[in-house]
């Protein structure tokens, strides 16, 4: 007797040989977003109108409203709006991102579509709004907890863990998640802060009235306004009955797995938007995979996402570099010769160090000796000793980095 697969072997998947057979050309893949999009009649984006026309050349759009005159594609008003990517290449996309539990990575999608990484990064965090949801209230029972993303301290440099206040979390993001239990449907999101307001705030909002919370013995749940209990993980209990936090667990576990395997790093600026990919393919899981490509591509519409708008400060910290290595305009080094030659304090070799340094700007800057064009006149360089104190030397190098 045959075995049964485990988990969710009910699903009906869809293998890459079908899904190319589903998307043959940029024809088919325009008429799929079109037919989930306007499952009856063809509106115009710009003014609602059904009066509309394709165009047989599809130029300067495939269609053409006939009440005012405007051209749109069915790129308009969703995620893709201004994109110049292929349609076939954003249904791969979606294939990718919703068969992978533990996401796509931008260099992943780089490699498999073709397309630069820095079109990949913005693809996916556009696909990531079309995962965004509303759960609706869960009738519970519903698991609360929360969670903390960031890097571990043992890994952190000296002088970063000199500037972290506190233990265990300090330093990280927070994340709040709720799990309904009847549904198994999950909503979850980046917080500020883990403090009474916002914990209770986030439950008021995503649970009914009537549902009873389920929640690990944090002070901050304390007063929820539910039929509420509560497991004390300090003692060591982590089930009592039916109150336990396990399936909300199980869903940071996913959340975590990615941060480790597949993402390597969540800046809090970006945080949220990963949590709501997580928490809407969790919540799709069971359907189809078919019907799961639908209602990710249906998510898409009344959506935007600009690039301007998606690099936007927002309070949190990106904690990624501005640029890796650009052409430095002023190294320090050269900074502290002019000032020496103007105040007529000799230069010494400590001042000089052989490593990349910095400068006011955080533009990286090199060594003389690292390859970069510069003529010394004081004989005080890093290798003056092998030359001589108080030569003259003019070293130029064609040497480029």
């Amino acid at each position: 007797m045959a075995r049964r697969a485990p988990e969710k072997s009910h699903r009906k998947g869809i293998t890459l040989m079908q899904l190319m057979a589903m998307f043959p050309d940029e024809i088919t893949a325009a008429r799929w977003f079109e037919e989930l999009r306007w499952p009856d009649e063809r509106e115009c984006p710009h003014c609602g109108s059904e009066n509309t026309m394709a165009k047989a050349n599809r130029r300067p759009l495939p269609s053409r409203c006939r009440d005012c005159r405007k051209f749109f594609s069915v790129r308009h008003g969703s995620v893709m709006e201004c994109s110049r990517i292929p349609l076939r290449k954003w249904a791969i996309a979606i294939y990718l991102c919703a068969t992978s539990l533990k996401g796509v990575s931008s260099m992943k999608l780089h490699r498999d579509l073709g397309i630069t990484q820095k079109s990949a990064w913005f693809m996916a965090h556009r696909l990531r709004e079309a995962f965004a949801t509303d759960t609706g209230l869960f009738t519970g029972p519903v698991e609360v907890d929360e969670t903390y993303v960031g890097g571990k301290r043992r890994n952190m440099s000296t002088a970063k863990r000199r500037t972290l206040v506190g233990r265990g979390p300090a330093g990280k993001a927070a994340v709040v998640g709720a799990n309904d239990r009847a549904t198994n449907r999950v909503a979850a999101k980046a917080v500020d802060s883990t403090n009474k307001e916002t914990l209770q705030g986030f439950v008021l909002v995503h649970a009914a009235p009537e549902a009873e919370i389920y929640t690990d013995e944090a002070k901050a749940y304390k007063t929820l306004p539910f039929e509420h209990e509560a497991v004390k993980h300090s003692a060591k209990e982590y089930v009592r009955g039916a109150v336990h936090t396990n399936g909300v667990e199980s869903f940071w576990s996913m959340l975590k797995r990615a941060h480790k395997g597949t993402f390597h790093k969540l800046s809090p600026k970006h945080l949220d938007r990963y949590v709501q990919e997580f928490a809407g393919r969790h919540n799709v899981r069971g359907q189809d995979t078919k019907d799961q490509l639908e209602q990710i591509a249906g998510g898409m519409n009344g959506k935007r996402l600009t690039y301007k708008a998606l690099i936007r400060d927002n309070g949190r910290a990106s904690g990624a570099n501005a640029q890796a290595y650009p052409t430095p305009i002023r190294p320090v080094w050269e900074n502290r010769r002019r000032e020496a030659s103007i105040s007529g304090e000799p230069l010494d070799s400590a001042s000089l160090n052989p490593i990349l340094r910095f400068d006011e700007v955080s533009r990286p800057c090199l060594p003389p000796y690292m390859g970069m064009e510069r003529e010394w006149c004081n004989g005080s360089t890093p290798d003056s000793k092998s030359r001589g104190a108080g030569s003259t030397p003019v070293s130029r190098s064609t040497r480029r980095y």
